[in-house]
């Protein structure tokens, strides 16, 4: 997708600082920075204003020609951010002597064509700065001093990318925020899940490209992912979301603020794709993290992933454990699909699109009290107990307070939520009842 801002990209081998630059150039921690390699490794895009100047920057995974299978995924990542970039920042460890690893990286950037500036991290102090000299043996010129972590000279670097991005003092219109715009409300759609269910897979469908890594081990995707999708209805924001266990095996450290992360993204959507894997079933993990999202109060679309792998009567007995494990989510959607071959995700976006229109409605005070006034004629409280009065106070989602002469039966609330919901077309939207009783003389 275009973007109208320029695009800075922050490349280097493991644990050279990159996520610690990322956070500086943010001013917060939006990536998990752990002292050992390895941790980050999605691409992982923000906006960074400078002196009335916007830009993207995009962290990136350690580059480590000649590893794994997952390392090699990692350096694709980093290679296809690289080559779309307008400016990438080559950072090195001025703490150590040039590494191999960081020659055959110089090597490769050159053969991309695209600007490239030498950026020298863990400079501290003066002493280290008179020894960076010796990265002149990478072929790309003086190297830019920085400390990521105690923010020493990051404000000369940041005029410096200012410098060769060449940017307009005007601050460019947020076509393509990857945090929540207030003014354009750009619905979020959080894809979360326990680990290795196809979280990231799907997430990639429906991007359209390979944001998210891919492989068969658990707990790849660290980061919450944010990717604006332009559709037929407007933009949609997906968020890829780290898997989440039960929380007596989740290790401290990185998966712990993975989860973190994990859980805010659910608290920020509009409405949450809990993906489950149907060759498992539904899990008791599974179980607690519908609550979970239930309790965020935002819309659940149930996704079983694999859906193709099962046998006609493994498919029955996982339809039944859906409706005996996770009755209270009521009647949330179920979307049976295929993420990796794409089969049937094309019917994820017209779901989407009716949940958060639900999401959003507001319904106007005259109609709210009609539809009570009518709900409470077929069927009363009882004991004189009554809806005086009635509005709705917020969406987000759709929020009703009633004003009533005395206590009513948690019955009888469900009765009035279920006549709204019907009414107004809520479907599955989480509905919020708010009661506040009075006199009927005030």
């Amino acid at each position: 997708m275009t973007d109208a801002r320029k695009s800075v990209v922050i490349v280097g081998r493991p644990n050279v600082g990159k996520s610690t630059l990322f956070n500086r150039f943010l001013g917060e921690q939006a990536a998990i920075v752990e002292d050992h390699p390895g941790v980050t490794r999605d691409r992982h895009t923000r906006e960074v204003e400078w002196l009335g100047r916007h830009f993207n920057v995009v962290d990136t995974g350690g580059w480590m020609p000649g590893g794994s299978t997952l390392d090699s995924k990692v350096s694709r990542q980093v290679e296809a951010a690289a080559r779309s970039a307008d400016l990438v920042l080559f950072l090195v460890d001025a703490s150590v002597d040039v590494h191999d690893d960081d020659e055959a990286i110089a090597a490769w950037l050159r053969t991309t064509g695209r600007p490239i500036l030498l950026v020298a991290n863990k400079v501290d102090n003066a002493r280290r700065e008179a020894d960076l000299w010796q990265f002149l043996a990478l072929g790309l010129g003086d190297a830019v001093p920085v400390s990521a972590i105690h923010g020493r000279k990051s404000g000369d670097l940041l005029d410096v990318i200012i410098d060769q991005l060449n940017l307009d003092s005007e601050p460019l219109a947020k076509t393509d925020n990857f945090v929540r715009d207030p003014e354009t409300k750009e619905p979020r759609v959080a894809i979360v899940g326990r680990p290795n269910v196809g979280k990231s897979t799907l997430f990639n469908r429906l991007v359209g490209e390979e944001r998210s890594i891919v492989h068969d081990m658990a707990g790849t995707t660290r980061d919450a992912i944010d990717t604006r999708v332009e559709t037929e209805n407007g933009p949609v924001v997906f968020v890829d979301t780290a898997g989440m266990r039960r929380r007596s095996k989740v290790d401290p450290g990185t998966e712990y603020y993975s989860i973190v992360r994990a859980l805010r993204a659910v608290d920020e959507a509009d409405i949450a794709l809990l993906v489950i894997d149907a060759v498992e079933g539904v899990t008791s993990q599974d179980q607690r993290l519908a609550e979970r999202v239930d309790a965020s109060g935002c819309p659940i679309i149930v996704v079983l992933n694999k859906w193709e792998l099962l046998s006609t009567e493994r498919k029955e007995e996982v339809e039944i454990e859906m409706h005996r494990r996770l009755y209270f989510i009521g009647d949330s959607p179920i979307v049976k699909l295929s993420a990796l071959t794409g089969k049937n995700v094309h019917r994820l976006l017209p779901l989407l699109t009716e949940a958060i229109v639900q999401y959003h409605r507001r319904v106007p005070t005259r109609d709210v009290n009609r539809v009570l006034a009518a709900a409470q004629q077929q069927q009363p409280a009882g004991q004189g107990a009554r809806v005086l009065y009635a509005l709705q106070g917020a969406v987000d989602p759709p929020t009703f307070t009633l004003f009533v002469n005395r206590e009513l039966p948690q019955t009888y609330l469900r009765y009035l939520e279920r006549s709204i919901r019907e009414a107004f077309g809520f479907g599955s939207t989480p509905i919020k009842m708010r009661v506040r009783q009075r006199s009927e003389q005030t």
